[in-house]
């Protein structure tokens, strides 16, 4: 089964109005659905990272989920190359939370000296490498060439300054910041699930200013990307 995770019900209630459909998920209760001939599970996991983390334990402990996919809104570091409204496949998630924190205020992901897991991989530091092209097919969905790609950032609290945005911009590298990735990412990792996370730019990071935001232009777009992966 194909599990369809958004972090909230408003999320949620945009990806099904690609396919003109209606249902009520609420957090912790999962909804099975058949979309265009497939079946799928809805969930709804709760806004950050350990409910993201919480949501994927639950899910893969099931025996008929055979793959993730994590839609939602995030913001973009470079409006630029990501422009409010745009969708991105994420091609690797960070979480820059984990580690020992410096005295110059950076987080060293090694200086603890255990890392998260150990897989056929390697180890898992702060960061999870992803194969959205690949894990599409494995899934068999269809990634839209014209979606943009990139490194995906989870924090616990979204950057509200445009100096922690550049902090994180500068450190990481990363296209988009988010609060769920991560999350669902490792556990699928750590399961060997196929993981494919989509998201469309609702704000540029550290910026509280209205021009800087388009959640309702972001939302809209959530639709026709979960159309066209599911053909």
């Amino acid at each position: 089964m194909l599990v369809l995770a958004t972090a909230t019900p408003r999320e949620m209630k945009a990806v099904l109005a690609g396919f003109g459909e209606r249902a009520t998920v609420e957090q912790g209760s999962p909804v099975p659905l058949e979309l265009r001939g497939r079946s799928v599970l809805l969930v709804v996991t709760g806004v950050g990272v350990v409910n993201a983390a919480l949501a994927a334990g639950m899910l893969l402990a099931r025996e008929d989920v055979d793959g993730v996919v994590n839609l939602g809104v995030a913001g973009a570091f470079d409006p630029e190359t990501h422009p409010l409204g745009s969708a991105h496949a994420a091609e690797c998630e960070i979480w820059p939370e984990y580690g020992l924190l410096m005295p110059d205020g950076t987080i060293d992901p090694k200086g603890i000296g255990f890392a998260q897991a150990r897989l056929d991989s390697g180890p898992v530091w702060d960061r999870v490498a992803l194969d959205p092209e690949g894990d599409a097919r494995r899934m068999g969905l269809r990634l839209s060439e014209a979606w943009g790609r990139g490194a995906s950032l989870t924090v616990s609290c979204v950057s509200g300054t445009s100096e922690r945005a550049a902090g994180l911009g500068r450190k990481y590298g990363a296209a988009l910041e988010n609060m769920e990735g991560f999350g669902l990412a490792y556990a699928c990792a750590v399961r060997g699930v196929p993981f494919l996370e989509v998201r469309t730019v609702s704000n540029v990071v550290g910026s509280r200013r209205e021009e800087d935001w388009a959640l309702k232009r972001a939302l809209a777009a959530l639709g026709p990307c979960a159309h066209a992966l599911i053909t």
